[in-house]
């Protein structure tokens, strides 16, 4: 008998999906996928059937595409088929042909959700999956949402069948007679996955033969940390962090006084991506002098007096922006530079704007980041001074430093620290005949 009751209640209990909601079911022919087709159909529910051929295993692959979708007309059910070419795109990216399958199955899933509108994909996966997921993580090392493994429901991903064992499945499959297709690479060692359920579980089962209900009840427990822990977490964001136009701003205070400092300032920092490794660097460096630098894929964080400041990478800041006469506009990181020319001699008290002696200027200029050694004249001084210093003076925060503009004569000489000062040298004088306007945009 199909466990319709144990099937609804456990829809109910975790919310997987609402009365009248479409659901896209992920089929591959196996006894797992296959009885989730069998109980959503018995249920009512309105569903369509999914099936990626991933060209791996020839004969046997053109077998269970063709089985699912006998069964789908069979129950009068939408049927939505892709072929992959999984071992070229597993080369092409360098990566296994496991997690190719998983890229492209999940990619795909999703464009078929949303070009037929459906509001859920439903995966066929189980306890066993859930202990073996749980295992893999431990290996490969995982913090608390590794423990927990694969929760019934995330984003639009339901698993609705977790409630079930493979024992279990297998048993329903056999009373019920239902038909399915047997994958042969479920039985090769090659893959860890497989090895696990081979060769590792079948003796933890001799240790405690009710791991499934163990793992699940473990499952639920670090599910429901990991709940706690982000919603303190979000409490302590939203305390102890400072979103400024020009970064995000973490007192070293306030990172000195967190308890258990590693575990929360990784939760802090995670949303930028830095790792673990790198957050065990930043909490080292806490003392560390001024200006010290940590970097994650898409941010770098800097001790910034008594701050941690994090901003984002910006690849374009590092280049040189070349202006020539006939320029009107150059980009430079997160600004906009502008250029224009009158014969009114004319000045104006605006830090956005330049207003430059024309005549002096050799093309083409360039604009690009300070570099140590930089000096230059400040307006209404006659010595020169270290742009460093000169940013002291200013309390610039360090990490503006380097996305601070310098605009730089042809022979050297900086004319102008973009939204900040310009160089003595170039002002406008009773001499000047043309004055060259450089104008900032944020």
């Amino acid at each position: 008998m199909l466990p319709l009751s144990q099937f609804q209640d456990f829809i109910q209990q975790h919310e997987l999906f609402a009365n009248g909601n479409k659901i896209l079911l992920a089929v591959s022919g196996g006894k797992d996928s296959v009885l989730m087709l069998h109980l959503f159909k018995a249920i009512g529910i309105n569903i369509g059937v999914a099936h990626c051929n991933f060209n791996l295993r020839a004969d046997e692959a053109q077998r269970d595409e063709n089985f699912v979708k006998i069964l789908a007309e069979t129950l009068n059910l939408p049927f939505h088929i892709t072929h992959f070419d999984t071992k070229k795109y597993a080369l092409e990216n360098k990566i296994s042909t496991q997690m190719a399958a998983r890229d492209l199955r999940y990619d795909w899933f999703e464009e078929i959700r949303l070009a037929h509108q459906y509001d859920y994909i439903a995966l066929a996966q189980h306890q066993n999956d859930a202990v073996e997921t749980v295992l893999i993580n431990l290996i490969r090392g995982t913090g608390i949402s590794g423990l927990h493994g694969i929760l019934p429901k995330r984003d639009k991903l339901i698993r609705p069948i977790l409630f079930l064992n493979r024992q279990e499945i297998e048993e329903i499959i056999d009373e019920e007679g239902i038909s399915f297709v047997e994958d042969s690479s479920n039985l090769s060692t090659h893959y860890t996955r497989n090895k696990l359920r081979l060769q590792v579980i079948p003796h933890l089962q001799e240790i405690n033969p009710n791991l499934e209900k163990t793992f699940a009840d473990n499952i639920a427990r670090f599910a429901a940390i990991e709940n706690f822990l982000d919603l303190e977490v979000a409490k302590l964001r939203a305390k102890i962090i400072i979103r400024k136009t020009d970064g995000i701003y973490i007192a070293l205070d306030e990172i000195a006084k967190l308890n258990p400092q590693k575990l929360l300032l990784y939760e802090l920092l995670k949303p930028y991506h830095f790792t673990e490794h790198v957050v065990e660097e930043i909490i080292a460096g806490l003392t560390a002098l001024s200006g010290t630098l940590f970097f994650s894929s898409t941010h770098q964080a800097i001790i910034n007096r008594s701050h941690l400041v994090i901003v984002e990478r910006n690849a374009e800041t590092s280049l040189n922006q070349f202006i020539h006469p006939s320029t009107d506009k150059i980009s430079f990181g997160d600004y906009d530079i502008l250029l224009s020319f009158t014969d009114e001699i004319k000045f104006e008290m605006n830090p956005a704007k330049a207003f430059v002696n024309a005549d002096k200027l050799i093309f083409p200029m360039v604009v690009r980041q300070w570099q140590h050694g930089d000096k230059f004249i400040p307006l209404g001084m006659r010595m020169a001074k270290k742009v460093s210093d000169f940013f002291i003076d200013e309390k610039v925060p360090l990490h503006l430093k380097h996305s601070t503009p310098i605009l730089v004569n042809g022979n050297g000489d900086i004319v102008w620290i973009a939204g900040m000062r310009q160089d003595n040298r170039y002002k406008l004088t009773a001499a000047t005949k043309k004055v060259a306007i450089f104008e900032l945009e944020n």
